[in-house]
């Protein structure tokens, strides 16, 4: 009876942190549905006067406002991609794992495990990388992610804004997401700009879409400087092939710690990311080269 109960509340938990999780993305969601009707109804349909004017906002924003809403889709339901099943340990390699007592020689069972698997990363202690929740050996650059509850292959972080871990399956949409996030940003404050000037000398009359206008330049611009720091950050680690957690941590190969271990050059680096063809570069499919697994 107990245990029905525990596990019961263990069940209403993950389902209220499930629920919990998406409040996030709710709020990101509401705040571009309110700036999309600011913009196309209070600020295009009835601030602008001009026709000519209202159709050029209108064609580039509505441009814009695909693509940011089509990488943002794209980052919240790609799903991290989890190591190929050779890493994970065989029925008997986890009984055997599992009943081995001494540590020392279940280091060296890993070992063992590890040399016939393309891995080149250690722990700090040199190590073979082991995930005992997923049971398998770590490839290169993999985490386990605690809010996913899975192992990730080439694990940036876990991102509460799209409720999704990023990863080597999505980080592509997840930067073109930034970018088109700054874009979107930088757009809507310099055509609103002048119109934001008009009201607060009052050359316009002071009707509901002053305020709509007033604050979708202060909500741009708040954004936007928020955003292209980001943006410059990742862009900063795709240009030295690195994750966020390998920014912080430098990984430990074979040889011992490498900062610069995963650097193939400037190009092969943007390359490993959104993949060999250019075409596709500022596109939300999917063209990133393999990963080696």
């Amino acid at each position: 009876m107990r245990r029905g109960w525990k596990m019961a509340l263990s069940g209403g938990l993950r389902c209220c942190r499930r629920v919990l999780s998406w409040v996030p993305v709710l709020v990101i969601v509401l705040v571009v549905l309110w700036s999309y009707y600011a913009y196309v109804f209070e600020l295009c349909l009835v601030t602008v006067l001009s026709p000519a004017e209202k159709v050029i906002y209108l064609i580039f924003y509505h441009a814009i406002f695909v693509f940011f809403t089509w990488t943002y889709w794209k980052s919240i339901f790609t799903l991290p991609q989890q190591p190929n099943q050779k890493f994970h340990l065989s029925y008997t390699d986890k009984e055997r794992y599992e009943n081995e007592e001494r540590p020392e020689v279940q280091k060296q069972m890993l070992f063992d495990m590890a040399k016939k698997l393309p891995v080149y990363t250690r722990t700090g202690s040199g190590a073979v990388r082991f995930c005992d929740r997923c049971h398998l050996i770590k490839p290169d650059r993999c985490h386990h992610c605690s809010v996913c509850a899975m192992c990730v292959l080439k694990m940036d972080h876990h991102c509460p804004w799209v409720n999704n871990c990023i990863g080597f399956s999505n980080y592509k949409f997840f930067l073109q997401f930034l970018a088109y996030s700054v874009l979107y940003c930088l757009y809507i404050a310099t055509t609103v700009f002048s119109y934001f000037i008009k009201y607060w000398r009052g050359e316009l009359p002071s009707v509901r879409s002053k305020f709509h206008v007033l604050f979708l330049l202060f909500v741009a611009c708040m954004f936007f400087v928020s955003l292209v720091i980001l943006f410059g950050y990742h862009c900063w680690l795709v240009s030295r092939n690195k994750t966020t957690l390998e920014a912080f941590c430098t990984p430990v190969f074979t040889g011992g710690p490498e900062k610069n271990g995963f650097n193939l050059g400037f190009i092969k680096n943007i390359q490993q990311v959104f993949g060999d063809n250019k075409k596709f570069w500022l596109i939300p499919i999917g063209s990133r080269t393999l990963y080696l697994q």
